[in-house]
């Protein structure tokens, strides 16, 4: 399955801060996406510009919005719902993420209900583990989350 047509159909998130490329698969246990990360983003240009890398929060934002695009491609919430990261836990970096690299996120659905995802990740480069994390967020409408 290949929805990069449709990720912006699926998160209210728009360039520069939008990091799904493509879903490659998903169900109810989980979903694994995709994120190539190239030397025009943005944030190359002040972190490291001698020897660029992917920042860390912006592994676990990716991470994040795979997850919940993975849920809303698969209708578990309305249209109009919006994912806040509440907290992000047991993270660990483990390798950099480079320009040119591309990122396959494995996503886990450890709790998903009307007001709430819970999930964890790895984020890999080939067969590489760069990031793992684990992150809850809430669910509602963007007058309703606070």
């Amino acid at each position: 399955m290949s929805l990069t047509s449709d990720i912006e159909r699926l998160l209210p998130h728009r360039k520069p801060f939008l990091f799904v490329d493509e879903i490659i698969s998903c169900d109810d246990a989980g979903s694994v996406s995709t994120r190539k990360f190239t030397e025009d983003d943005f944030f190359f240009k002040g972190h490291f510009p001698q020897y660029p890398v992917v920042p860390g929060v912006i592994l676990i934002e990716t991470m994040a919005q795979a997850g919940g695009a993975a849920l809303s491609y698969q209708k578990k919430f309305s249209d109009d719902s919006l994912f806040f990261l509440g907290t992000v836990d047991k993270v660990k970096f483990k390798n950099q993420v480079r320009p040119g690299d591309t990122v396959r996120m494995e996503i886990k659905n450890l709790r998903v209900s009307p007001r709430m995802i819970k999930q964890s990740g790895k984020a890999f480069v080939a067969d590489t583990l760069c990031a793992e994390a684990e992150w809850m967020c809430l669910v509602g409408e963007a007058d309703q989350v606070k």
